[in-house]
């Protein structure tokens, strides 16, 4: 049921216009993906993520594995039956927690570095609070310390479970302060998983397995891995790990990938896609990309519009009548004012979360189809 179709390919970069098809429906590509992390867009219902323009969510295999537990997930009908979302769906691995909740936690970085650092990750290195082996990775529970295996088998049998209509190869997301040694060492691990991943997903499922390419910020390891994904035989490719310490090495590092891999797969770009993200990574050629920023930053009262992103705690917008944007499509454009929202902020009503998410979602789904028809004009 799973296929890609390039209908359309730019002449001025390496973006295309797309079709993913799947059991669920079919993604118009380049798509941003929202994050439903514990199968929920932070704040919104799946109503509101569908009207917010959503076609595809990606949900987090390690937090449903922590609870409900994919045989709840799998007694309810699957997550699109759980959820109650008609439309497709992707499962991440649980290969970003073993960055996130190790060397991620251990020296407070994320995927990109936002200032230069002195500290090095050097191979034999461990996290604090998980152990990485060949065979998986041990992690404590966040929720009460227990300890949790999770290897190439064990992410295989949760995702089945879970039910998505794509689902990603375990993998170590490294950290941006890794140096090549620690890098080469990981990428070496994370290509015996995709192998294993593929020999144990079972016959019988129709989801779409997706390898990740890895490789941190060094071209040679990165073009390896895209080499060595590239030929295995994966229904698409995932773009992770960490993107260096600035954006132009991020879009300079998705097209030494993008280089390297088969055309015809679908590439999907995890993790990535603030709103001036979005169009470099397009033209380094990602069909879909993932992020949490449109809802992360509502819950924390911010709008993203086409005059900039705007503090709606601000006391000054009480007196603002206008909408977020006053070009935005959306309900809430339509119907409430900044004043309104900002009352709900400065009141503490968690409403004022869920117009911010439901409009920021909107903005960035609506970013994305305008890119789409500028590649089909021959803009971009």
């Amino acid at each position: 049921m799973f296929s890609f179709r390039i209908t359309k390919k730019s002449k001025k970069s390496r973006a295309r216009l797309g079709i993913l098809r799947t059991a669920h429906g079919e993604i118009e590509t380049p798509a941003f993906v929202p994050v439903a992390t514990r199968a929920v867009v932070k704040t919104l219902t799946s109503k509101d993520a569908l009207a917010a323009g959503a076609q595809l969510l990606i949900a987090n295999t390690f937090h449903l594995h922590l609870r409900p537990g994919e045989k709840t997930v799998a007694r309810a009908g699957g997550l699109h039956k759980f959820m109650q979302w008609p439309r497709p769906l992707m499962t991440d691995s649980g290969g970003f927690q073993v960055f996130s909740l190790g060397f991620g936690q251990d020296f407070g970085t994320g995927k990109m570095l936002k200032e230069k650092s002195n500290k090095v990750i050097k191979t034999g290195q461990q996290p604090q609070k998980l152990r990485i082996t060949d065979a998986g990775v041990e992690f404590r529970s966040p929720i009460d310390g227990a300890k949790i295996f999770i290897g190439p088998r064990e992410s295989m049998r949760i995702q089945e479970q879970l039910g998505a209509d794509i689902i990603f190869a375990f993998d170590e997301c490294t950290s941006p302060i890794a140096d090549h040694a620690y890098t080469e060492r990981s990428l070496e691990r994370s290509h015996l998983w995709a192998t294993l991943c593929l020999k144990y997903k079972k016959k019988t499922s129709k989801q779409a397995l997706y390898g990740i390419v890895q490789g941190g910020k060094f071209e040679d390891l990165r073009r390896a891995s895209a080499r060595f994904t590239g030929a295995l035989p994966f229904d698409g490719i995932g773009i992770g790990g960490e993107f260096g310490d600035d954006k132009s090495a991020m879009t300079r590092m998705v097209g030494w990938v993008v280089d390297e891999l088969p055309e015809d797969k679908p590439r999907h770009l995890l993790g990535i896609g603030y709103p001036e993200d979005i169009v470099p990574i397009i033209k380094a050629g990602a069909d879909t990309f993932d992020c949490i920023v449109p809802t992360h930053y509502a819950r924390r009262g911010f709008a993203y519009t086409s005059t900039g992103k705007l503090d709606m705690k601000k006391v000054a917008y009480l007196k603002d009548q206008k909408p977020l944007d006053k070009k935005c499509a959306c309900e809430v454009c339509k119907t409430y004012s900044r004043s309104y929202i900002t009352h709900l902020w400065r009141a503490g009503e968690m409403t004022a979360m869920s117009l911010l998410s439901m409009h920021n979602l909107f903005y960035f789904n609506a970013t994305v189809a305008r890119v789409r028809d500028e590649i089909r004009a021959g803009c971009i």
